[in-house]
């Protein structure tokens, strides 16, 4: 399947009544302790619907603990986050995921065994509304929605120029490309909010080219509001709208790139660069 794709063939999660540049996610006051050790301290920040949002910072500065707590992983011991107008503070994984939230990891968590296509396949199960029965028969309802989730996987496949790879299992891939099917994945759950934990860890140059390109058409095209955590920051300066940066659990630097670039709190935890 060569054909381009029509934007409007890949629609994200249904109209949430949000506009764009609205808050779309909030989070508030949040603070998450493993015992003794704080791995979030009081952090607070906003997502607007369709930004690209870039969370970074050093290593062991809570990135991806804010993502876990984000998409339901972990239970926060203070604050919420409020999302689509709902406060809570505990949520389920899945309950995140059929709200509109999809995420990738910092390390590949695909099955190995298993195609590109049955990969992204796997994206679709919270979409899925036909009953158990009828799936295990294979009849009426249970046809038409697998014929009509296929179909929208095929979709993505050309979107993310993988056409070549469809067949292939996910284990006998190149890592650039494994990182592209995950990416794949999680269009799959056609999510208003995407979390891409270090989309470009690991990657050569010419493959952080193509993820940010498919990073960029995704938000512009599709209108998806994306938050990563990135740790090159070339891509995240060129492709971010605003940035929230943390150190050691707490939140030392927000707003566009270049306020972020300029500040010098930024600039002596984790830019490196030194006073004038």
């Amino acid at each position: 399947m060569n054909r381009a794709v029509d934007p409007r063939d890949l629609q994200v999660h249904a109209d949430d009544g949000i506009a764009k540049g609205d808050v779309l996610l909030e989070v508030n006051n949040v603070s998450l302790r493993f015992g003794g050790v704080k791995a979030i301290t009081d952090i607070s920040f906003d997502i607007l619907k369709g930004e690209i949002r870039a969370i970074i910072g050093p290593n062991g500065a809570g990135k991806t603990s804010m993502l876990n707590v984000i998409n339901g992983f972990y239970t926060p011991q203070e604050g919420t986050i409020t999302f689509r107008g709902v406060e809570r503070r505990a949520m389920r994984t899945t309950d995140a995921a059929r709200q509109g939230i999809a995420r990738t990891f910092q390390n590949i968590a695909l099955f190995k065994g298993m195609t590109t296509l049955d990969n992204i396949m796997t994206g679709r199960i919270t979409l899925q509304t036909s009953n158990i029965f009828s799936q295990a028969l294979w009849f009426g309802p249970a046809v038409r929605e697998e014929i009509a989730h296929r179909q929208r996987v095929e979709e993505i496949i050309d979107f993310l120029e993988i056409q070549h790879i469809r067949k292939v299992p996910v284990g006998r891939l190149p890592y650039g490309l494994q990182k592209r099917v995950e990416l794949g994945r999680a269009l799959a759950a056609e999510p208003s909010l995407l979390l891409l934990d270090e989309p470009m860890a690991g990657m050569n140059l010419e493959e952080k080219e193509d993820m940010s390109r498919f990073i960029l058409d995704v938000n512009s095209q599709f209108g998806t509001t994306i938050a990563l955590i990135e740790h090159d920051m070339g891509v995240v300066m060129d492709i971010s709208d605003r940035v929230v940066v943390l150190d050691y659990g707490r939140k030392i630097g927000d707003g566009t790139p270049d306020e972020v670039s300029k500040n010098q709190d930024v600039i002596d935890a984790y830019l490196g660069v030194p006073h004038e």
